[in-house]
């Protein structure tokens, strides 16, 4: 099966030029042993390689491009399959935009092909070369910076251990986890997590349950939630609880047990986020909106948790217009790598941006992750770079330190 890869990457500035050519002869050496044929572009500042081959080998020459120490910033644009070859003359040929006037350069490029393919047919991958001939790629396109630098400082003064006092009564617990703004060097928020007494995952909690049982339990815990809040100290701050979307249908008057547990813990609603996830199926939506009007109408806000994860996003963002959406971790993961990611994510942006719906990343575990969303325009996160959830208190948060380049 012949598969085509795109990507784009950025030269490091003390590269020199002379090495380029050098670069280019080993390539086609190695990628004739594959089969492996393309175009390489180079702008002065950026690499554009189309790769076309058998699968296993197209990997295989990828993985190693993504090691070279030559270039940064390598993104995968495109990853798809095709029924012929484009570039099938050469293993790989340097082509050297700054070279060709503006007028001439998208067809000289274009002379080098192989296929029957024209950009009149629409075809992805010869948009992709002609959008990064006629540089139309760039508005999309953030540079983050180089490895290594940021640092991440534990900040211990508002950590807190609450201790496991107010759930030794319960066959469950909360972990606490914030949401912060990491160049404010500020937390905006703090998430109550269900775990087991000893720290296991909501699933397992819900797995030991009754099916009939999980709504009422899963609304009736919020109960110790907001207690350990209180307990924890919520002044300044936001208190965000997840609940099953169907909890609020399920379960009579949900919406006024969750008022009277707020202010029977001396909390107020507008301090109150309450998180629904996408993955569940809403079988009853009318219902659902008459209960989110509900709490809105009282005070809470309305998050959608885990945003692009299941299949019900879209149409919740229509009906529903949350306050705040949360980008799951599947699209978080490895973004700065990651074209269709990097487009999905900004689109969703866009959208947020003319609803006036903020936006949290979650799930940000790597320093390069939360460098690109920063540069997309996202400002609130909350992962593991940050802080882990910390069972019956408050963690530590790790805030961004730039270091100095010179040492």
């Amino acid at each position: 099966m012949l598969s085509t890869l795109i990507y784009r990457s950025h030269l490091y500035d003390d590269v020199p030029m002379k090495s380029l050519k050098e670069l280019v002869n080993k390539a086609n050496k190695f990628n004739e042993l594959l089969g492996v044929t393309g175009i390489l572009l180079f702008n002065g500042t950026h690499f554009f390689q189309l790769l076309e081959g058998p699968e296993e080998a197209v990997s295989q020459i990828y993985d190693r491009i993504c090691e070279d120490k030559r270039h940064h910033n390598v993104v995968q644009l495109m990853r798809d399959y095709a029924p012929a070859r484009r570039f099938g003359n050469a293993g790989m040929e340097l082509f050297d935009l700054t070279k060709y006037d503006r007028p001439s350069v998208l067809e000289a490029v274009l002379d080098k092909g192989t296929s029957k393919y024209q950009l009149t047919y629409d075809d992805r991958a010869l948009q992709f070369l002609r959008s990064f001939v006629e540089s139309k790629e760039r508005e999309n396109y953030f540079e983050i910076p180089l490895d290594g630098s940021w640092d991440f400082i534990p900040d211990t003064s508002r950590e807190i251990d609450g201790g496991p006092a107010l759930a030794r009564q319960e066959a469950f617990s909360f972990a606490f986890q914030p949401i912060i703004d990491p160049l404010a060097l500020e937390i905006v928020s703090l998430e109550a997590l269900i775990r087991t007494p000893e720290g296991g995952s909501p699933h397992e909690y819900f797995a030991q349950l009754p099916q009939e049982d999980i709504y009422e339990a899963d609304l009736k815990a919020k109960k110790l939630a907001f207690a350990m809040a209180k307990n924890l100290g919520m002044e300044g701050l936001t208190l965000s609880i997840n609940l099953l979307p169907m909890s609020l249908v399920m379960v009579p008057n949900a919406v006024e047990f969750l008022l009277q547990e707020i202010h029977a813990n001396g909390l107020v609603p507008e301090q109150i986020v309450v998180e629904v996830t996408e993955n569940e199926v809403i079988s009853r939506i009318d219902e659902f909106e008459t209960a989110i009007r509900q709490l809105k109408s009282a005070g809470m806000s309305l998050a959608i948790d885990d945003f692009g994860a299941g299949s019900a996003g879209l149409l919740l963002l229509a009906r529903i217009q949350p306050d705040t959406i949360k980008i799951d971790r599947s699209l978080i993961s490895d973004v700065h790598k990651s074209g269709p990611k990097q487009a999905i994510l900004q689109a969703i942006l866009k959208c947020c941006s003319a609803l006036e719906i903020s936006v949290i990343a979650e799930g940000v575990e790597k320093p390069e992750e939360w460098m690109w969303l920063e540069s997309a325009g996202i400002f609130n996160f909350q992962g593991f770079l940050f802080a882990r959830p910390r069972l019956n208190g408050i963690p530590a948060v790790a805030w961004p330190e730039k270091l100095n380049p010179l040492g």
